[in-house]
């Protein structure tokens, strides 16, 4: 399967929850995307214990898990991507949600 999350907000036990989906899709084999959109891009912000999301989104990308960050959405807030969570497009988005087999929304 291929699993896509969008993520859109800042609480951290919610995108912490978010990202153990995907390491467990990940270990199950399946494709994992996420996509860091809206306030989303601000989750790295927001490591509140004992949901340490930094931790989580580095697991998952070492799960092999891909994660985009909206470039629109860094530079409101003027913030650049890295290389954990790279500058990405709204193409990029369209082509998550196109080529997923689940797309869901945190």
């Amino acid at each position: 399967m291929k699993l896509g999350l969008v993520i859109y907000s800042t609480d951290a036990e919610t995108v912490w929850n978010a990202l153990r989906l995907g390491i467990f899709a990940r270990q199950q084999g399946d494709e994992v995307r996420a996509f860091l959109l809206a306030n989303g891009v601000e989750c790295t912000q927001h490591n509140t214990p004992p949901f340490a999301v930094t931790d989580q989104l580095q697991a998952f990308a070492d799960a092999g898990g891909r994660i985009l960050a909206c470039g629109t959405c860094l530079q409101i807030r003027q913030q650049t991507g890295s290389e954990l969570c790279p500058l990405s497009t709204m193409r990029d988005l369209y082509e998550l949600v196109r080529d997923c087999d689940k797309v869901l929304t945190f």
